[in-house]
């Protein structure tokens, strides 16, 4: 039986076999967002397919592929689509691709997604900075960490209060209003899905204190923290989610981020030129 150490060696080697970039920082782009990696520069793609043990996107708006190169000068590595635990997969086979970043030099992992916010005074278009997220499968036992522990990867229980990197987002924060941004900020929510929520629901959590609520990243997250990574994270307002909203759709999801795709952009070019080798 292959252990989880051995799968990621077997991908880095597959991957460093095509390019020798090593990345100071992983970004994973989520629906309606994956248009940035048209800008990295000395691109070398690879398909998911050609990377030992990684699942492949079956969604709409997700690419399936690994870009390796230069995003405003600073060594990447981008996720064109990610993997979902409605499409069948595991928690452990949605975040391997963040062990593998890792694995390739990656300590800081920007995540992004498209995700319904839960305050009627948001926009559709709105970015929101995540400040922390409840991971609904991971208290349910659908846990990326859950099994054997190995300590090369990091430690049986990783705290978790300080997953999201506080000087990533106050850099984040001060680059915002440059760009024409009106940064939000709150708490992400990860359901299982793929339905989206009922009213009963929203208003769940509402009450929990939830922000944004979408079907990804909680467990990316959990992974990186683990890795020690550094980590950011943008929710993209995709709909408004709140009970009384009209009900969404993955349409609406690929639309929005067709819209605010060039801020989007824009910012975190901006972001990554301001970032230093104390961020990698």
């Amino acid at each position: 039986m292959t252990h989880l150490f051995e799968e990621i060696e077997a991908a880095r080697q597959a991957i460093t076999a095509r390019s020798t970039l090593q990345p100071a920082t992983g970004l994973i782009l989520g629906s309606g967002l994956g248009e940035l990696a048209d800008a990295i520069e000395n691109a070398t793609v690879i398909p998911y397919s050609a990377i030992p043990y990684f699942p492949t996107s079956t969604v709409h708006g997700h690419r399936g592929e690994l870009v390796l190169g230069l995003l405003a000068g600073h060594p990447v590595v981008v996720m064109r689509g990610r993997f979902h635990f409605y499409e069948g997969y595991t928690p452990a086979q949605t975040t391997f691709p963040v062990r593998v970043m890792r694995a390739l030099g990656a300590g800081t992992l920007i995540v992004t997604n498209a995700a319904g916010g839960l305050r009627a005074d948001w926009q559709v278009g709105d970015l929101m900075l995540i400040t922390d997220h409840i991971n609904i499968p991971g208290m349910a036992g659908y846990h990326p960490l859950r099994g054997a522990n190995d300590e090369r990867l990091g430690p049986r229980f990783p705290a978790m209060t300080n997953a999201y990197d506080v000087a990533l987002g106050e850099r984040l924060r001060a680059i915002a209003p440059s760009v024409g941004i009106t940064l939000r900020e709150g708490v992400y929510t990860q359901l299982a899905g793929p339905s989206f929520e009922t009213r009963a629901e929203l208003r769940l959590l509402q009450r929990w204190g939830s922000d944004a609520v979408g079907m990804s990243t909680a467990s990316e997250v959990t992974v990186a923290a683990h890795a020690g990574m550094r980590v950011l994270g943008i929710s993209m307002i995709s709909n408004i989610a709140t009970p009384d909203a009209p009900p969404a759709n993955h349409a609406e999801v690929l639309a929005a981020g067709e819209a605010v795709k060039e801020r989007f952009g824009q910012l975190l070019l901006k972001l990554l030129a301001d970032m230093d080798s104390s961020t990698h």
